[in-house]
Formats: C-alpha cells, sequence, structure tokens
C-alpha cells in the first residue's frame, strides 16, 4: 500500500513540477515516469529516515501517509526539475 501511494504521489508531483516550470517540462507521459521514480526515492529515502507510515503495514496513520505524499510529491518535482535541467544543458 505504500509503495503505491509513494508512486502515484510522484507521478502527480512530476507532472505537477513540469506544468509549473515550463522550461523543465518533458510531456506529460515522461514527467510521470521521470516522477514515479522520484516518489519511490523520496519515499524510501522517508522510510530509511524514520518518517514513513506506521511501524506495520496494517496501520496507516493520517500523519506518517501525509508525510509519504508529501515525501513522494516533492521527489517526483525534485528528480523532474534535475532532469530537466541536464536535458536543457546538453540541448545547448
Amino acid at each position: 500500500m505504500e509503495l503505491i501511494i509513494q508512486l502515484i504521489s510522484g507521478a502527480i508531483g512530476g507532472n505537477v513540477a513540469g506544468k509549473s516550470m515550463p522550461n523543465f517540462d518533458l510531456g506529460m507521459i515522461l514527467n510521470s515516469v521521470v516522477g514515479i521514480l522520484g516518489g519511490g526515492l523520496g519515499g524510501q529515502i522517508l522510510g530509511m529516515l524514520g518518517m514513513a507510515m506506521g511501524g506495520d503495514s496494517s496501520s496507516l496513520d493520517i500523519a506518517g501517509l501525509a508525510a509519504n505524499v508529501a515525501g513522494s510529491g516533492i521527489g517526483g518535482a525534485v528528480l523532474l526539475a534535475v532532469i530537466g535541467f541536464i536535458k536543457k544543458a546538453v540541448s545547448k
């Protein structure tokens, strides 16, 4: 359940970042793919830091869920910005 939330939040974060930063926009499909990767990475980093959802997979507390959604969305947006910056620098 946690991984699904991370991937969906990452895809949303990637698409929001792509639309809000047109210079780094890769198109809807690539924004989603990069966002999914960034969301998975962001969620895993949060898990390593102990900020993921509850300790066992059966408990879904609101604070952990919100942290997971936010971290995954931000991870997707950050990875999209990095890849968009690299793509822009290479195309010059």
